[in-house]
């Protein structure tokens, strides 16, 4: 049975650590008083479940609150962070690889995902890359989604190999 005294514990500490700082009015934490605040405090509680009691199932939960945490927090004060689906597909994909990296298990989504993330993000990029082929290899881009959705269908569908 796995411990579950960790991630209460931190879940005390950190909302108690956030409504301390919101009530003492230190100056430098005035930006953080938010709810992606919550949901790193939650993500980051999630962490330490997931590596500090072994949990590994508990990893995903936690990297995906802990970034979607960051990027709320971030995505209006670094032009460079894009404010794009992409990333949140991006950060689920790494949570998928981080937990699979502790249980063998999940790899392929993960990558799966950081390769879809990675399409959304630098599609204007590709396009203008595919821009000097052919315009069959332009057209058939334009049907990109639909082939995931086909490979999607595959994998459902597909009959397990005995």
């Amino acid at each position: 049975m796995k411990s579950q005294r960790l991630f209460p514990g931190v879940i005390l500490i950190g909302f108690g650590l956030y409504f301390f700082l919101e009530k003492s009015g230190i100056e430098v934490f005035q930006g953080f008083f938010t709810w992606p605040t919550l949901l790193m405090i939650v993500g980051i509680a999630f962490l330490v479940q997931g590596y500090g009691a072994r949990d590994y199932e508990a990893i995903l939960p936690g990297v995906i609150l802990t970034g979607f945490g960051i990027h709320f927090h971030v995505v209006n004060k670094l032009k460079i962070w894009p404010d794009h689906i992409g990333i949140f597909i991006l950060i689920i994909g790494l949570g998928f690889v981080l937990r699979a990296k502790e249980t063998r298990s999940g790899m392929f989504h993960g990558f799966l995902l950081i390769l879809v993330s990675v399409m959304l993000l630098f599609y204007d990029k590709i396009m203008s890359w595919l821009g000097l082929l052919e315009n069959g290899v332009f057209t058939a881009w334009k049907f990109w989604p639909f082939i995931l959705i086909a490979i999607g269908l595959f994998f459902i569908f597909q009959k397990k190999k005995k």
